[in-house]
């Protein structure tokens, strides 16, 4: 669901018909520049920024990016600054704005509960997204792709609005080397802000084990924990034990990888139950384990309001009714390490004619890996980016073999994908869960909305 697949229109959908809406905090400042870069019709975005707390910092980055009628078709978009150890203050405020116009639109014109996902992997943009959220009224915050332990203190400073840090994972850096990307509120916005209110955290695992960890210390203690099977689309963590894949090249899950859910339910707090659970009896099945509920993605993400590109979306579809649509796990797409879920679509970058053909580069950078260089000073790198370039800093080459650029096949998949100056434009990549079997009944009509999702679940 991430990058703009679980936009506003989406979570808004959801959270009016009294579920909780989450949209995916990934990118969000990208979108932002490149929705006014197309002259943001229907005037939403704009609404949404007149409602920023400050509005001189708004109009900054309408002065930037708002293009009027928008971007002749096939111009290349205006690039972001990325957010490092040491941000400038333009990607700061960009960051900060995004989050609170995705969830500001995500809350306007009902009551229910909105919420946003975030990747623990993409630390340096952590802080600001959080506080953009947090300045728009994010009812909950929900985290995966590794253990969210600063978060709750992180969550208790932005909420006053004190200077705060984060520790950034830095590849090579000794024992005892400390990195922290920092946000300081008033400083980035001015004294005079609004009283905010804080946001429980849902901490998105897939053991038991995690879950206890993370309870065990009042510090390190969500409010409550997704539970996720391999089946999920997206990201999906490696399997527990010895590494073995099929004749596809799938990682094989085993028997230590079901989660336990009984000794969850003993930890005393909350918890859904997701990756696979997108059908009446699931629901049922959850509930009678003790779960609260259960998150649902794919059957959202084919649905009216999803951000996917009409056509792309229409494609799955239809693929899906004649049977033609296949989902694959794979170990080494990812430039995380992590396994991913790919949906193989010709023209598409899971097509490898596709993918050899693209220019190897990483532009946008939200996967990028800080690591220590010789002389104590930190750099970025990324195994989608050129492999040279990979290898000259420090990189092992067999990690770029099969690694996608998921940041613009992504976005690309939402219909942001960014042309080249020499004509190039982006390919799609897109992701799904692996569990279809919600299809039949809601996708045989061709088309469905996010209240049909809602009503098939609840029976």
């Amino acid at each position: 669901m991430g990058v703009g697949v679980s936009g506003w229109r989406l979570a808004r959908a959801v959270a009016g018909a009294g579920q909780l809406g989450v949209v995916s905090g990934v990118a969000l400042d990208a979108l932002l520049a490149r929705r006014l870069q197309r002259g943001d019709p229907g005037g939403e975005l704009r609404r949404a920024l007149a409602h920023f707390p400050v509005p001189e910092l708004a109009q900054r980055v309408l002065d930037r990016f708002f293009v009027p009628g928008g971007l002749p078709q096939g111009e290349p978009f205006r690039p972001v600054h990325h957010i490092g150890l040491a941000p400038r203050r333009q990607a700061l405020e960009l960051a900060v704005v995004g989050n609170f116009v995705e969830v500001f639109l995500a809350k306007a014109g009902h009551g229910g509960p909105v919420g946003i996902n975030y990747l623990e992997k993409i630390q340096l943009a952590t802080p600001a997204a959080l506080y953009g959220a947090l300045l728009a009224g994010v009812d909950v915050v929900l985290m995966g792709a590794g253990l969210p332990t600063e978060i709750p203190r992180l969550l208790d400073a932005l909420t006053r609005h004190a200077p705060a840090e984060l520790s950034v994972a830095v590849d090579g850096a000794p024992t005892g080397e400390r990195h922290t990307v920092r946000l300081d509120p008033p400083g980035l916005l001015g004294a005079a802000l609004p009283p905010l209110r804080r946001p429980r955290l849902l901490a998105i695992v897939s053991s038991a084990t995690l879950a206890a960890y993370l309870a065990r210390d009042p510090a390190t203690c969500p409010d409550g924990f997704v539970l996720e099977t391999p089946v999920a689309g997206g990201h999906s963590a490696r399997p527990r034990g010895r590494f073995a894949v099929t004749d596809d090249g799938e990682p094989v899950y085993g028997p230590r990888d079901r989660v336990d859910v009984a000794r969850v339910r003993e930890l005393g707090l909350p918890f859904w139950l997701a990756g696979g659970y997108g059908t009446p009896d699931r629901l049922v099945e959850a509930r009678q384990a003790g779960a609260a509920g259960v998150q649902v993605g794919t059957a959202f993400a084919l649905c009216r309001e999803s951000g996917l590109d009409p056509a792309l979306r229409r494609r799955l579809l239809a693929g899906a009714a004649d049977g033609t649509l296949l989902v694959r796990n794979h170990g080494a797409v990812s430039p995380t390490g992590f396994p991913f879920k790919v949906v193989h679509l010709a023209g598409t970058m899971s097509d490898e004619e596709a993918y050899a053909t693209r220019p190897r580069l990483c532009d946008l950078g939200y996967l990028r890996t800080p690591y220590r260089k010789d002389d104590g000073r930190v750099g970025y790198r990324c195994p989608a980016e050129p492999v040279d370039a990979y290898v000259r800093k420090g990189g092992r080459a067999a990690d770029t073999a099969s690694a996608r650029c998921l940041c613009n096949g992504l976005t690309a998949t939402i219909g942001l994908g960014q042309h080249r100056a020499d004509g190039y434009a982006e390919p799609a990549l897109v992701t799904l869960g692996q569990d279809l079997a919600f299809l039949p009944e809601l996708g045989r009509d061709g088309d469905y909305g996010a209240a049909d999702v809602i009503a098939y679940l609840r029976g």
